[in-house]
């Protein structure tokens, strides 16, 4: 896929969906596969396989292949899929062979993690992965501490479509749009919906999506109101998110999978539990507190609901 037409779908919906596991804990491709069929039908712009929700982290490197494999077969064409690779640069680079070979549209690189990792070095690590990769590269911004030069530097590389800016660093954000070559890398959201309208005033385009994989209507909604300016129509929506968003942020984000992966498996896919360090399982009362929420999404038509569930899910509600 050529660079120009990944940075018109990055101004879409970037989802993300969840990896599913077996009943031994393995990656179960099939289910997985079902997962990225659905968002694809969906309508959603861009998908990222093997992404935070996706649980990267908790996936060993052949596990991630697998991903990606199920991610490709599964969207079937309907979108980009773009890979998550990352780790060492020399297995990021291996990763990105890998991801080019099946058929991936595109690589997003993880941050690294390394805690002795400097500003400026981790930006060469973003560069040199682009100079090695043959498909175009999304870079993962996540952590603080980064000058507009540096950020500069990213966006204005040849081989990386765009730059999934994951801080709140708003003034960081608001300056370097401008001093980016405006024909470089794209600056998308990576925070998700209920940030997307703040960081679309500030200059950047599209967002990252884990709601997609249980209600995409509705990030599709907040997509269509931002592209229009209408920040009013899109902040409403954003406030009907805001329950399952902030369920998401407990335990210092140790919930985030957690609530999309039970949220799925509601809507008739069995996913499985997060691997650790993630929490496994809801308790019992936030697992009655998203069912109550999904089954009020699911009465108005926004949730993605199995054939095989959708009368239980009826008669629940």
């Amino acid at each position: 896929m050529s660079i120009a037409i990944m940075r018109k779908a990055l101004t879409g919906v970037s989802g993300v969906p969840v990896t599913a596991y077996d009943a031994g804990g393995e990656v179960e491709p099939r289910i997985t596969a079902r997962v990225y069929e659905r968002v694809a039908a969906a309508g959603i712009h861009n998908i990222v396989a093997a992404g935070n929700t996706g649980e990267f982290y908790a996936l060993t490197p052949q596990e991630i292949r697998i991903v990606h494999e199920a991610a490709v077969s599964g969207v079937d064409g309907r979108a980009p899929v773009t890979a998550a690779i990352g780790r060492s640069l020399r297995e990021a680079i291996g990763m990105a062979k890998d991801a080019a070979a099946i058929g991936a549209s595109a690589v997003m690189s993880h941050q690294p993690v390394d805690p002795f990792a400097a500003p400026s070095a981790q930006i060469d690590y973003f560069c040199n992965l682009a100079d090695a990769s043959t498909l175009p590269l999304v870079a993962y911004v996540r952590a603080e501490g980064f000058a507009v030069a540096e950020i500069v530097r990213l966006a204005n590389h040849g081989n990386i479509a765009g730059i999934k800016f994951a801080t709140t660093d708003l003034m960081l954000l608001s300056k370097a749009i401008p001093a980016a070559d405006p024909n470089g890398a794209l600056f998308v959201c990576g925070l998700a919906e209920s940030w997307a309208p703040t960081f679309t005033a500030a200059g950047a385009r599209g967002f990252t999506s884990g709601l997609v994989n249980v209600a995409p209507k509705l990030s599709l909604a907040v997509h269509a109101a931002l592209e229009k300016g209408d920040f009013a129509a899109a902040r409403a929506i954003v406030d009907k998110l805001e329950p399952f968003e902030r369920m998401r942020t407990k335990f210092r984000n140790g919930a985030n999978v957690t609530v999309v992966k039970e949220a799925v498996t509601y809507s008739g896919l069995d996913v499985g539990p997060v691997r650790v360090p993630g929490l496994p399982r809801l308790d019992q009362q936030d697992r009655e507190e998203l069912h109550g929420l999904l089954r009020g999404w699911n009465a108005e038509g926004n949730t993605q609901v199995d054939a095989g569930r959708e009368e239980s899910v009826k008669a629940a509600s």
